[in-house]
């Protein structure tokens, strides 16, 4: 398990066509110690993908710095890795073959891989399933997929990008619920964005509330609710009532003025 600090972090893009600069997160700060499980919420465009692109490594910082373990992030590292909304597996490849591909990349295909890749893929429940391929399984085996080739590598620090965000409901109850016992042995430290605040409460240790763009912490809340929680009926406690309503209002306000700043453009 490693911390993650962000240090004023600016990402800005030059948009060629347009002649101008597009700030995409300004001034950002974030610690996330070691084995938090650190969900990030904000309205669309505010910066929360890019945040997640710089801490593996996809994008260089404008200003500002990621540190990983203490160390300076600047590229790819093994200790760094994604689960994608879209799955992004290969469609020719069996599952177990995909799980592989992590490994594969890093150069680490050996004697103990085979090994490796059932363990992961018992893990995320699809024994029985190794020799498929990805357009024989449904939405949510596929993502089990992508976690667990995500897991092969064994990361300490593991990024999701709405990772549920395709799924159907209960689908996607069915996957926060697993997902939390199999953190509970892996015990990476998570940084997972999502738009639904219901998920950002079933999921977090503390949730981040950004601004509209360019993207600043907003508040930073603490969940406080037991766990595990697959096991209770979470949306009945009281703090989940508490939280929903002030991340709701705090994003209701965020969109508004993003909204009226377009309005004057126009």
């Amino acid at each position: 398990m490693l911390e993650v600090v962000t240090e004023n972090l600016t990402i800005e893009y030059e948009l060629i066509r347009e002649k101008e600069t597009l700030t995409a997160l300004w001034d950002f700060n974030l610690t996330v110690p070691p084995g938090e499980f650190l969900v990030i919420v904000g309205p669309s465009g505010c910066g929360k993908t890019t945040f997640i692109n710089v801490v593996v490594g996809l994008i260089t910082p404008t200003k500002g710095r990621i540190l990983c373990g203490g160390k300076e992030v600047k590229g790819p590292g093994n200790e760094r890795a994604m689960v994608f909304q879209d799955y992004a597996l290969m469609p020719w490849r069996s599952i177990k073959n995909n799980v592989e591909f992590g490994l594969e990349l890093q150069g680490r295909l050996n004697k103990e891989t085979a090994k490796n890749v059932d363990h992961y893929i018992n893990l995320v429940g699809l024994r029985g399933f190794e020799e498929n391929l990805p357009h024989e399984l449904s939405g949510g085996m596929r993502q089990r997929v992508g976690l667990a080739r995500a897991l092969s590598t064994e990361p300490q620090v593991l990024t999701m990008d709405e990772p549920f965000g395709a799924l159907d409901a209960m689908t996607r109850e069915v996957m926060q619920a697993e997902f939390e016992k199999i953190l509970s042995k892996t015990k990476q430290t998570v940084i997972f964005i999502t738009h639904s605040i219901d998920e950002a409460i079933t999921m977090g240790d503390r949730i981040v509330v950004m601004t509209a763009g360019p993207g600043r912490t907003k508040a930073i809340l603490d969940v406080n609710i037991p766990r595990p929680r697959y096991d209770i009926n979470i949306r009945e406690h009281p703090r989940y009532q508490e939280l929903r309503q002030q991340i709701w209002n705090m994003l209701k306000l965020e969109q508004q003025a993003q909204m009226d700043r377009e309005a004057k453009l126009d």
